[in-house]
């Protein structure tokens, strides 16, 4: 049986989400950390901040000294990958 929340990378790996819904995601993080949710496909939505606070690594690496803007996106795509996605 299908797990009727996937993560966002089991969905990446299946197909049903692009790099680009993923970026997309990482970007309004970026522009906005109190982003909420944001749409992916197939009607499926993540919440990133929520994700973002959920994973030790990319709180770590966002609060650390200095992060560079390729170790933040990083850490906040390896969050929402592992995220589980929501049915919208």
């Amino acid at each position: 049986m299908a797990d009727p929340n996937p993560t966002v990378g089991e969905l990446f790996k299946a197909k049903a989400v692009t790099d680009d819904q993923v970026n997309a995601a990482v970007e309004a993080y970026l522009a906005d950390p109190a982003t909420g949710l944001v749409r992916l496909a197939n009607g499926c939505r993540i919440d990133v901040a929520e994700a973002v606070e959920a994973h030790p690594f990319a709180r770590a690496t966002l609060s650390g000294e200095n992060p560079t803007p390729s170790r933040k996106r990083k850490a906040i795509r390896a969050a929402i990958l592992l995220a589980r996605a929501q049915k919208a």
